[in-house]
């Protein structure tokens, strides 16, 4: 089939803000708590092509490091979560890029495998084995449930029984195409065993399928697998591409119901705390679907402890709360600037009425007793004594009968006045 988008190839993200697009259009009205499943349409669905889709050029979603390998190149997120831990946590770069290129349907996605190489839908038809191990889905089905040191300690078949266009740890696996997909869907022997696949896999972690609609509930061995499940934190990848394959072959809606259960798990009852890290950051972002998956943070954000840990929560009130504060601190400074613009003004004023009193008393001492002759350096030539019967400049001739006025008062102390008027 190949991708639509051909040779064009688009930006990475250089931030976790870039790939997570859950709180950019919080407007619709949302019930508090999410319903027994997720819808896969809607206003709050992510687009399919993203303005600046995550992706290399070259077209394979990415072969080496593997996206597994990527999200377990975020360390302590989804390998290492602890109830221990009091540091801060801290979004992982690597899982919500992972998770961006999922959700948008692996922007510059190419299919290389010929349409007629359906190895995924062959294997669920039950027509080869899955390698390297050479053991069909119905042995497997059959002859492995409820076999959970099998399940733990067998890392090749994961990949088989939840397929996803992006390679994993296994190479012999194939990836899914965008054809083999809607073959898939359309083959109701493989829907089945897949639906039976995903049953025996809840059980393992001590979880139930209740109903058609992806509702779950807490198994009859929930407290053994719980335990084991709280400890070997490697099961938390196989979550995660659980959640994706459930996505890619139908079943989008069967997401949430399982997230909800195990964030109550973790963050209410407390049986598996080890796995909330690796809930909020990767479980809920399998989720297409805005409107869940902020309906699931919403969920998260009122039990997580301690609560000013919780950091998947909208930035929209932080960021509100510093434009406010910037609001309010204007007209405080704008106020204070009118005030001692004002100030400065009045002072201004009272300065040059002071100064026209000064030089009208001044001029009127002078036409009573001469002047005594006093040194200044800003005297007019004695050349130009016939000055007097011109136009006189009234800022020049004050300031001047300024100088002398206060040349008079001081010239018999000895001081002398010598610096020019500005």
């Amino acid at each position: 089939m190949g991708n639509l988008l051909g040779g064009v190839s688009f930006r990475e993200p250089t931030t976790v803000e870039d790939c997570d697009s859950t709180w950019q259009t919080d407007s619709e009205p949302e019930p508090e708590e999410p319903g027994p499943g997720g819808s896969s349409e809607g206003p709050g669905q992510e687009p399919e092509q993203p303005a600046q889709p995550p992706e290399r050029a070259g077209g394979r979603p990415r072969s080496s490091p593997a996206p597994d390998e990527d999200a377990e190149a975020a360390g302590a997120e989804q390998g290492g979560d602890s109830t221990e831990a009091t540091a801060k946590p801290k979004r992982s770069f690597y899982a919500a890029r992972d998770l961006y290129k999922y959700r948008h349907q692996y922007p510059n996605f190419k299919d290389i495998r010929y349409q007629n190489d359906l190895s995924n839908l062959r294997f669920y038809k039950n027509k080869i084995p899955f390698k390297p191990d050479g053991v069909y889905i119905e042995e497997v089905l059959n002859k492995w449930k409820g076999d959970y040191e099998k399940l733990e300690h067998n890392h090749t078949y994961i990949q088989w029984l939840f397929p996803l266009r992006e390679q994993g740890l296994n190479f012999y696996a194939k990836e899914l195409t965008t054809y083999e997909i809607e073959e898939f869907k359309k083959t109701k022997e493989a829907i089945r065993r897949f639906l039976l696949a995903y049953k025996m896999m809840l059980e393992f972690f001590g979880i139930k399928l209740t109903d058609k609609t992806g509702n779950v509930a807490r198994a009859v061995n929930w407290q053994e697998r719980f335990q084991h499940l709280n400890e070997s934190q490697h099961n938390y990848l196989r979550i995660t591409r659980i959640l994706k394959s459930l996505g890619e072959l139908g079943y989008e809606s069967f997401k949430s119901p399982l997230v909800k259960f195990i964030l109550h798990e973790a963050l209410v009852e407390n049986t598996i705390p080890n796995i909330k890290q690796s809930a909020l950051e990767y479980f809920v972002y399998t989720i297409r679907d805005r409107r869940e998956r902020r309906k699931l943070l919403r969920f998260a954000q009122k039990h997580y402890t301690p609560s000013e840990n919780f950091i998947w929560g909208p930035p929209r009130k932080e960021q509100s709360e510093g434009s406010k504060a910037q609001k309010m601190s204007s007209p405080l400074a704008s106020s204070h600037n009118s005030q001692t613009s004002m100030h400065k003004k009045a002072k201004d004023s009272k300065n040059s009425s002071s100064a026209v009193h000064l030089n009208s008393k001044t001029a009127e001492e002078k036409k009573v007793a001469p002047k005594e002759p006093v040194e200044e350096t800003d005297r007019p030539s004695p050349e130009l004594s016939n000055e007097a019967a011109k136009p006189r400049n009234t800022e020049k001739d004050s300031n001047a009968e300024n100088v002398n006025s206060q040349s008079e008062k001081t010239g018999r102390k000895g001081y002398f006045l010598a610096r020019p008027s500005s």
